[in-house]
């Protein structure tokens, strides 16, 4: 090959190199042109990053926050589910507000270690991995409640509705015409832009209330000839249970129960009358309560009961007890522990200071029997109480409703529990056993018998709840 042959050939080679080179370059260019990347672009966008937003808010607003920035970039739009409340039309949640109102104090001895703090020393590693969610949790929701209390009126839903929703459209078996008129092809959707929506703002309500009622009978039959004898006997039993409950999910719970039962049953051997009563109770419970530490309240507890009807002793006229006869009214002062757990509704009222008082209001009834002294209406008594209350469902289908009541004046003792088992057959249909002990040194004696009663009852009906 000749020296002009070999001086043309780097010539060439030369040139070709530059023209890659240059088409690189000019596809790259019109890359970064097409998508507003340029050199000044973004020296310009770096400098206003760091000096007006922190690198989070970069990370997930910074692509379309056009304060900051004078182009979109499609690729900087980073999602996260995680901040969907934010964006989703406007509701009402319940997480903010119990993270306001939850007590992150504990009690814990000076020489307890923190099993916290423990575990970070044995385990030196980046939590922020694991946590992500409920950093962001906590987050949205300071932010949601910033924006309840400054723009109510712009809460469209609450978090009940969104769970009430339904999941599978009703319409999508139905029958969809599959012609459709050529002139509603070409009628215009017409907006009203000036049409005002309904919109129902709810606001937070602390008030639960509800109730339970239950129809409950028994029936035996046997006839006259029967050759072992014995009696028919028929017994009807309705009870009603009402509750109005206030808890701000801060300090303050205030309880009240209405509770209203009623029995009869039929007694052959009793000449004088074909129906008699063996339930007969009329009580009102309220209980106010104030958080001193996370399962303790300090508590004031009051408690009126008494009966609707008149009772005769078998076989007579005599009247035993009547309507405010007697009446039995208590006061207490103490503290509450409640314990919420799994399938268990636990509540002990502890009350150093009690008030007791027993009111006979007719004189028809024998008021020694019930403790006072010949001829009074009245009975005052001091001392302590014990009152407990247990909601537990031992089963599905069983479940066990029990109250418990001591008063002493540290003389004489008065103790009741009641225990309710519940049988559930269906929402309508159940079995109940109720048993009653009751214990009381300060009434008259039955002659031959303790101080210790008992009423049992096993019946089959229907039930009700709300």
């Amino acid at each position: 090959m000749s020296q002009n042959e070999s001086n043309s050939m780097r010539t060439l080679g030369t040139l070709l190199i530059f023209i890659f080179l240059f088409s690189i370059n000019f596809v790259n260019g019109q890359n970064r042109t097409r998508h507003g990347l340029t050199k000044r672009t973004l020296k310009t966008e770096l400098k206003r990053d760091t000096t007006t937003r922190s690198l989070l808010y970069d990370y997930y607003f910074g692509g379309v926050d056009s304060l900051y920035s004078d182009y979109f970039y499609l690729y900087r739009v980073r999602t996260d589910p995680n901040y969907y409340r934010l964006f989703v039309p406007m509701t009402f949640y319940y997480s903010p507000m119990n993270q306001l109102s939850t007590s992150l104090w504990k009690f814990r001895s000076p020489y307890e270690q923190d099993p916290q703090e423990v575990a970070d020393k044995l385990l030196p590693f980046d939590k922020s991995k694991y946590t992500k969610i409920k950093r962001t949790n906590k987050q949205v929701d300071r932010v949601l409640l910033d924006f309840y209390l400054d723009y109510p009126q712009l809460v469209v839903y609450t978090e009940n509705e969104i769970e009430n929703k339904k999941t599978f459209r009703e319409d999508i078996g139905t029958k969809i015409p599959t012609k459709t008129s050529i002139l509603a092809l070409f009628k215009p959707d017409i907006v009203d832009v000036n049409a005002r929506a309904d919109m129902v703002i709810y606001k937070p309500n602390f008030w639960t209330n509800g109730g339970n009622g239950s129809l409950q009978f028994t029936q035996n039959y046997v006839s006259t000839n029967w050759y072992k004898g014995g009696e028919s006997a028929n017994s009807l039993v309705g009870n009603l249970q009402l509750f109005a409950n206030y808890n701000d999910k801060e300090k303050i719970q205030f309880e009240n129960l209405f509770e209203a039962k009623m029995g009869f049953n039929t007694v052959s051997g009793d000449t004088v009358r074909k129906y008699r009563i063996n339930t007969d109770v009329l009580r009102l419970f309220s209980k106010l309560g104030f958080q001193a530490a996370t399962n303790w309240y300090y508590t004031i507890s009051g408690e009126i009961n008494t009966q609707f009807f008149n009772n005769y002793k078998s076989n007579s006229n005599d009247l035993v007890s009547s309507f405010l006869a007697p009446a039995n009214v208590a006061f207490s002062i103490g503290m509450d522990y409640k314990l919420k757990k799994n399938n268990i509704n636990l509540s002990v009222i502890i009350s150093p200071g009690a008030y007791s008082m027993k009111y006979v209001g007719n004189s028809k009834v024998d008021e020694t029997q019930f403790g006072l002294e010949e001829g009074d209406k009245f009975l005052h008594d001091i001392g302590s109480q014990l009152q407990s209350t247990l909601a537990w469902t031992i089963i599905p289908s069983v479940t066990l409703n029990s109250r418990f009541s001591y008063f002493t004046n540290y003389e004489k003792v008065e103790a009741e529990w009641e225990n309710t088992f519940d049988f559930v057959l269906n929402r309508y249909l159940s079995t109940k056993l109720f048993v009653h002990a009751r214990f009381d040194d300060g009434a008259k004696k039955v002659e031959g018998k303790s101080y210790f009663q008992l009423k049992e009852m096993l019946s089959f009906g229907i039930n009700y709840k709300w």
